[in-house]
């Protein structure tokens, strides 16, 4: 039976894992539950088996790979790394592949919160971002992947970070080139190439519907 991956119908915390399996090749159902339209965003197809499958803690990721059952980002990342030997090779490289993950947890919970519930906080996010980025520049360095000449599952965790700060600031990856030739060197990976190619690949929304950020983009849309 082929693995199961649950998680919204949008990229937010879903897509580093669709990533990595693309990359792996690995065939599995991406199980996508929808919010409905406003004013209600219901979530009836979640939560009404949120708490019938099994899950120690229920939330959305989930991966069910047989008799293992996994939520949480990380969790399933770290899970996929073991498996898959993207877990780094050396001390070094584990230990950089452990600090990276958490760094890009609160990078993105940073973004979440902004374009989901505090957006007139928009601004003063943008301000920030440059010396965020440098940060992340800084810690690559001269590396081809943030372990350093291995690919590991944080790559695809802080790629798709790094894509929607894209998104949500376009501007933010000017002026740290070698971010830019990371997320370009990734998107080469011929599986991953190749998947954002396909049907398959869900190039957006970003965030769910009912997020400040994207009911602005309906609003936009509306006006075009």
């Amino acid at each position: 039976m082929s693995p199961i991956l649950g998680y919204w119908k949008i990229r937010c915390l879903g897509q580093p894992i669709r990533l990595l399996l693309a990359y792996k090749r690995v065939e599995y159902e991406d199980k996508r539950y929808e919010v409905g339209d406003p004013p209600e965003y219901d979530k009836t197809c979640w939560f009404s088996v949120k708490f019938k499958m099994g899950f120690d803690f229920p939330n959305l990721p989930y991966y069910i790979d047989g008799n293992v059952k996994i939520t949480q980002t990380l969790a399933i990342l770290r899970y996929l790394g073991r498996k898959y030997g993207l877990e780094g090779k050396t001390e070094e490289e584990k230990i950089r592949v452990d600090v990276l993950a958490n760094q890009a947890m609160d990078l993105a919970d940073q973004l979440f919160t902004v374009c989901y519930y505090q957006y007139d906080r928009k601004p003063q996010f943008l301000k920030e971002l440059p010396a965020k980025m440098k940060q992340l520049s800084d810690f690559l360095g001269d590396r081809t992947w943030f372990a350093g000449e291995t690919l590991t599952f944080v790559d695809f965790l802080i790629y798709e970070f790094l894509d929607e700060h894209r998104i949500v600031a376009p501007t933010c990856l000017d002026g740290v080139v070698n971010l830019q030739r990371f997320l370009a060197r990734l998107e080469a990976l011929p599986p991953v190439k190749e998947y954002m190619a396909s049907p398959s690949f869900l190039p957006a929304p970003v965030f769910n519907k009912y997020s400040l950020y994207e009911i602005e983009q309906r609003a936009l849309k509306g006006k075009k």
